[in-house]
């Protein structure tokens, strides 16, 4: 399903979200698609469990730019475990996991996406 910016935005706060879009710059040896699995969701980047195994840190600069205009989302890329800048033009939302409670998201990622080797994220994030 097609996802709009704000419509991204909103279901980020409270959910984590498998989505596709098309990059940016195309990468040389990648797919034009790239694919992620990504939260905004603060509570859950925040608690222990996301800071020691999502890694999440809390940002302490600003931007030296306006991603709203040019329609990109900054978001937490749980594997590459760092934010990351969606391409908002051609974005597919393809799965919504709840992140609240909390419980629900670590019951997914434990049996989703521990057990993944590199390569099955390799090929999850450029298909």
């Amino acid at each position: 399903m097609r996802a709009s910016r704000s419509a991204l935005s909103l279901i980020l706060k409270n959910h984590v979200a498998e989505i596709r879009f098309v990059r940016r710059n195309a990468k040389l040896g990648y797919s034009r698609q790239r694919r992620m699995l990504c939260t905004n969701d603060y509570l859950l980047l925040t608690s222990a469990q996301g800071q020691k195994i999502l890694n999440f840190v809390k940002p302490t600069g600003n931007l030296k730019y306006n991603p709203a205009s040019k329609n990109l989302l900054i978001v937490w890329d749980i594997f590459y475990q760092n934010f990351r800048a969606v391409n908002c033009n051609d974005c597919d939302l393809v799965a919504v996991i709840k992140s609240t409670p909390p419980e629900d998201f670590w019951k997914y990622f434990s049996e989703k996406v521990m057990p993944m080797s590199s390569t099955d994220k390799a090929q999850f994030m450029n298909n």
